[in-house]
């Protein structure tokens, strides 16, 4: 015999041991995140007996020639992508809530309305000091909602400049330990508990980095050592890193880059704040345009009319946007209702009618409808592309977790099936015992 039953017999007690604690180990970690089920890999242990003819080959029992991990490279790199395309999404959407609120909530709208219907009721007594009075203060009040607006939005745009920046250092962070795995996998020996271990804090380490940009990966056949790049340049090569980093323009828009060079962020929650605050710049520009509209239109007005003293009119406000826009009359008296040359105290409403005029057909009221109407609708649009991206994201996962996740009714099984493995394989042996005793008695 090549070879005896003992040996071969002790060669299934050891496979299946090792199968036993490969499935004990897919039970203990069931529902722990990102733990990939494993598997033994066996083959057949053959030798050539001198005995029998040279090509013969005589079974000498079993070895363990690996432990392996049932990924599915396809299916993670899926997960990666429609995860990263869910936080893009998520992050823009939030960004442009609060957006959305700023805008809304300090009701600039109402207090551009409540303005030039207050110059509307002034039309009827250009010298009531009531009226006059009420004016004033609609315009005090819709500067400040321009301010409180203006104020708001900064805050929105510091939030997301100050989460963005927590991510890019995030990145940074998930990268050095990328890094570290790659080294350890590097010199750890192939098919080994240690190496399926550091396999799945790769793993874990990617699914990370990718809910913050948008990584593309190739991994080395041998060692399983992986290569990440953004936007085309390579933020982690073995054991090297490049350092994201992020430029924040006067807008207060972000781009990003990588060691120094600029660096295309398509996806993850970096691009959807980086989304954000463009719309946050446009929406302020647009916010303080309305602004200055006001501002230009009623101190023209002003200009070319005299006030209820009989003097040249001058300007009720300061400013050039909507952050810094002010009323600076102190007495309703400043407004300029009657026509240049009017005497004081004159009913004269030539001015006040232009001025109404002019601002009607400048019509701030229906740029700030516009703008909101913008916010909105980009709000409602994104919040039917994250639903969608999240329903995509959820079946990557599902696919994934049926393919690589553990199954504990199927591991009981192999459990009870190796089990009984080990007690046959040492029944073997103590027959073959039993059976050289035997012959060792023979008289």
């Amino acid at each position: 015999m090549a070879s005896d039953l003992i040996s071969m017999a002790s060669s299934g007690t050891r496979a299946a041991r090792t199968a036993l604690e490969i499935t004990s180990n897919n039970i203990a970690n069931a529902s722990s995140e990102g733990y990939v089920r494993r598997s033994v890999s066996l083959s057949e242990v053959a030798v050539a007996s001198v005995s029998s003819a040279p090509t013969a080959i005589n079974l000498a029992g079993v070895a363990v020639s690996g432990v392996v991990r049932n990924a599915d490279a396809f299916r993670q790199s899926e997960v990666r992508r429609t995860g990263a395309d869910a936080a893009r999404a998520s992050a823009e959407l939030q960004g442009l809530e609060n957006v959305e609120s700023a805008v809304e909530a300090t009701g600039v709208y109402d207090s551009i309305v409540d303005f030039e219907a207050g110059l509307q009721e002034l039309l009827s007594d250009t010298t009531d000091g009531a009226l006059r009075a009420s004016v004033l203060e609609q315009g005090r009040t819709m500067a400040e909602t321009f301010n409180v607006a203006a104020s708001s939005l900064d805050s929105v745009g510091e939030g997301l400049r100050f989460e963005a920046q927590d991510g890019v250092d995030n990145v940074n962070r998930i990268t050095a330990e990328l890094a570290r795995v790659n080294l350890r996998l590097a010199r750890a020996a192939d098919a080994s508990s240690d190496q399926t271990s550091l396999l799945d804090q790769r793993d874990s380490l990617l699914q990370d980095l990718s809910e913050y940009v948008d990584v593309k990966t190739t991994f080395a056949s041998d060692t399983g050592v992986v290569t990440v790049t953004v936007g085309g340049t390579a933020l982690v090569s073995g054991g090297d890193t490049a350092t994201l980093g992020m430029d924040t323009a006067s807008d207060g828009t972000i781009a990003f880059t990588i060691d120094g060079t600029a660096a295309t962020v398509s996806s993850g929650s970096l691009a959807g704040q980086s989304l954000a605050l463009t719309q946050v710049a446009t929406t302020r520009s647009d916010l303080d345009a309305i602004a200055a509209k006001v501002i230009d239109v009623i101190n023209t007005a002003q200009a070319n009319g005299v006030d209820l003293n009989g003097n040249t009119g001058t300007a009720l406000f300061s400013g050039t946007g909507a952050g810094d826009i002010a009323m600076i009359a102190t007495s309703g008296s400043a407004i300029a209702t009657a026509t240049a040359g009017s005497a004081a105290n004159s009913r004269d409403t030539t001015n006040i009618e232009a001025m109404r005029t002019a601002l009607s057909s400048a019509d701030p009221a229906g740029d700030m409808d516009t703008l909101l109407f913008g916010v909105s609708s980009a709000v409602a649009g994104r919040q039917v592309t994250l639903d969608a991206l999240e329903s995509i994201a959820s079946t990557a996962k599902v696919a994934l977790q049926a393919q690589a996740g553990v199954d504990l009714d199927q591991e009981a099984v192999n459990l009870v099936r190796y089990q009984q493995a080990f007690q046959a394989n040492a029944r073997v042996m103590q027959v073959a015992t039993d059976i050289f005793d035997s012959i060792l008695a023979i008289r």
